[in-house]
């Protein structure tokens, strides 16, 4: 029997991703990594080393930096320029969900969810997106959410930065398509990493999946295949979308 051969897809790529010590961060890094990508992880969680220390192949760097740092962004991509070379693809995973009501959310918890959320994606497209501009050829894609687009209860700070993650996502494609660089948001559902499944355990999470006419939470799998599809060549003429992946919860 013939033994399928590892995929490289992404050789050659340096693709930089913020949120990889965990979750989907991670997940999107392993997928990638295991097609050949070179992956800068970053995350301000001292398990970054660790994380990218595991991931299959060689050549990858991690970057422990707190992205609200000010002049984060900038640095970081210039420390990824050095060390690999001009980042190829960026990916925007680092995110908080900080819940509560509308009416008594605390403006602190309401700034640390922008800070994060929005501010951190936006300086790093922006530091990445002059490298790739510059370049000629680049790839970003910012991990948004189903609440990008739909209303979740207690979720007004969660909400609110990841619709306008798509708005931003939506004005760097503009800018940035004739120049090489496509800019992409993908927007899933509960997704069952060890954090998401132990938030959604129970009747709680039962009673989320019989709203999702799939009948089930993504798997980090999935978002991490949807975000290499945005990064690879065959993704060209795809920029300015927020990709939903969400069992169909959104179109009930």
């Amino acid at each position: 029997m013939n033994q399928q051969q590892p995929s490289t897809e992404f050789s050659g790529r340096n693709v930089l991703i913020t949120g990889a010590a965990s979750g989907i961060g991670l997940a999107i890094a392993e997928h990638l990594a295991a097609r050949g990508a070179r992956v800068a992880g970053v995350d301000v969680a001292a398990s970054i080393e660790e994380a990218v220390a595991g991931l299959p192949g060689e050549g990858h760097l991690a970057l422990r930096r707190d992205l609200t740092e000010p002049g984060a962004a900038d640095e970081i991509v210039e420390e990824v320029r050095r060390e690999l070379g001009e980042p190829h693809v960026l990916v925007n995973s680092a995110g908080v969900a900080i819940l509560g009501p509308a009416e008594e959310l605390p403006a602190a918890d309401w700034r640390r969810t922008m800070d994060i959320n929005l501010d951190a994606s936006f300086f790093m497209a922006q530091a990445a997106g002059r490298a790739m501009t510059r370049a000629g050829w680049g790839r970003i894609v910012n991990l948004a959410s189903q609440a990008s687009v739909i209303g979740l209860d207690q979720h007004v700070a969660y909400c609110a930065s990841k619709a306008a993650i798509v708005g931003m996502t939506k004005a760097m494609s503009l800018e940035w398509a004739p120049r090489g660089v496509t800019v992409n948001a993908v927007s899933p559902t509960v997704v069952e990493t060890p954090l998401g499944k132990k938030a959604w355990a129970g009747e709680k999470g039962e009673r989320a999946r019989a709203g999702i006419p799939a009948g089930r939470f993504a798997q980090p799998e999935e978002v991490a295949a949807m975000v290499a599809y945005l990064a690879s060549d065959d993704a060209a003429m795809v920029t300015g979308s927020n990709m939903l992946l969400d069992g169909g919860f959104t179109s009930v």
